[in-house]
């Protein structure tokens, strides 16, 4: 058994012992579920419009009810946790895939670039994060990729920073300095062996950043950008039952409590990997 696998078990092991956490993902794992299986659960497609049976309250033909076009809000619930959940997951991943190679260049080579690539950093982390999303998806319009874009540009700062404070501090060990009289490539220490020892702090911030960009998500679609009505994106789905939720509260509190769900999930998940990597936390 290698180091890395040991290492990964141990992780695992730890984590299955934190209810909280195992609870998290389980809530995450069943909200991907039900996406996924949407159009074998769904008796209705989501974007069929049927004027007559408009404003129905939740019954056993429509569990969630309907909306002001007569829309299954059932169908649309499951199938807009397909946009919400990717939204929050590849927007944190493209984040992370530019962190990387900015975190672990900077760390590493520091000097001139390094301060050059973090005062334009600074200046990104000076802005209000949704203020930056909301300038993006203005200028790039809405759908499904120009959100992502503008969910994860935010993102980039923070996660760069952290992983650069935990490659300044793995360039300094004795495994880079052996790997180094070896006459390993800088390109190798980088990227190969510096990186798997630093991500800890990095996947924590990243579990808890997929929660905060399914929030940012709802907001972008509720104020008109990112994901947009006929698409059944939760945050959408509020904005669209905003001028009915006095007369059919349901049409509100049913996306609402889905998103809180899910963001509860995560945060719990986030939280139990956070007291598992953190050694001053650990039992």
């Amino acid at each position: 058994m290698t180091a890395k696998n040991s290492e990964f078990k141990t992780f695992l092991k730890r984590l299955s012992r934190n209810s909280s956490g195992m609870a998290g993902i389980a809530i995450f794992l069943i909200l991907v579920i039900l996406a996924v299986l949407a159009p074998y659960i769904c008796r209705f497609p989501y974007d069929v419009i049927d004027v007559p049976s408009r404003f129905q309250g939740p019954s056993l033909t429509h569990p969630f009810g309907t909306d002001q076009l007569g829309r299954d809000i059932f169908s649309r619930i499951l199938y807009g946790g397909r946009y919400s959940l990717s939204l929050g997951v590849l927007s944190v991943g493209l984040a992370l895939v530019v962190s990387v190679v900015l975190g672990t260049i900077t760390g590493y080579f520091g000097g001139a670039l390094d301060s050059l690539i973090m005062r334009f950093l600074d200046i990104i982390q000076s802005i209000p994060s949704m203020l930056i999303a909301i300038i993006l998806s203005a200028v790039l319009g809405t759908g499904f990729g120009p959100t992502i874009i503008a969910l994860a540009v935010p993102c980039i700062s923070g996660y760069t920073r952290v992983l650069r404070a935990q490659v300044m501090q793995a360039s300094q060990n004795e495994y880079v300095e052996a790997a180094t009289s070896l006459s390993v490539s800088k390109y190798k220490i980088m990227f190969r062996h510096i990186p798997p020892n630093s991500w800890a702090p990095l996947i924590v911030s990243a579990t808890m950043g997929v929660a905060t960009a399914v929030l940012s998500a709802s907001a972008l679609s509720f104020v008109g950008l990112g994901i947009q009505s006929p698409l059944p994106e939760w945050g959408a789905m509020l904005a669209g039952a905003r001028d009915f939720m006095r007369d059919y509260p349901y049409m509100v509190i049913i996306p609402g409590c889905f998103i809180m769900i899910t963001v509860l999930g995560l945060n719990m998940f986030g939280d139990a990997v956070r007291d598992v990597l953190d050694p001053k936390l650990r039992d």
